[in-house]
């Protein structure tokens, strides 16, 4: 199912706990894609691997106290850099105010994001239907900002098996989920091919998390 939003406010709850920012973070797009730049700067792109030894198509890295991390051992936050051994960069605070001000104009007014995973998507490259069950205190919402190529994110429901609702997100758009959505299953259906005049052929995601 495709659910259409064409002529309604710019920031709409969508489902219960579900919000979507259309447009929110076009005012600090270049402070935030500088922002972004001085992270991979210092933790480049890596493809994870899979506690089952597969390598994700996604290219990622983190910025801020905590870093999420996936290899044999598992899925886990973590302090430091694994490719490096050194802490993860600081999160810019563009980056950071960013992601409260979106919360709190969906109603989460106490976030404070110490992990931001920075996803990098390329042409046909997705991210499976999963759970955000890493963090510790899942009153805290997901704020996630889309930058770049446009995607279509899959959003579930409690189960797997629950029919998803297809978003499609734009440069610019942030989504947050928490509350009663907090662990509802979510995932990106394959990137279509193009070439974004500010990103070029890729999109950028930021997932803002408290993870402690």
């Amino acid at each position: 199912m495709t659910l259409s939003l064409f002529n309604e406010p710019s920031a709409q709850e969508i489902a219960p706990g579900v919000w979507w920012l259309r447009a929110f973070a076009l005012p600090t797009l270049t402070s935030l894609q500088d922002g972004v730049n001085e992270v991979l700067a210092a933790a480049p792109w890596r493809q994870m691997q899979t506690p089952g030894g597969q390598t994700m198509a996604v290219s990622m890295s983190n910025c801020g106290p905590l870093g999420w991390v996936s290899d044999r051992a598992g899925y886990r936050y973590q302090t430091h850099d694994p490719l490096t051994g050194r802490p993860w960069p600081p999160m810019p605070q563009t980056l950071a105010n960013l992601a409260c001000l979106a919360a709190e104009q969906s109603g989460y007014v106490q976030f404070k994001p110490d992990a931001c995973l920075i996803n990098r998507y390329l042409p046909g490259t997705r991210l499976s239907l999963h759970q955000d069950r890493d963090e510790q205190d899942f009153s805290q919402p997901i704020v996630s900002v889309s930058l770049g190529l446009p995607a279509v994110f899959l959003l579930g429901g409690m189960a797997r098996s629950d029919k998803t609702f297809r978003l499609p997100l734009s440069h610019g758009d942030v989504l947050v989920w928490g509350g009663p959505a907090r662990l509802r299953f979510h995932g990106v259906m394959p990137v279509a091919e193009g070439d974004h005049p500010a990103l070029g052929r890729m999109r950028i995601n930021l997932t803002f998390r408290k993870a402690a």
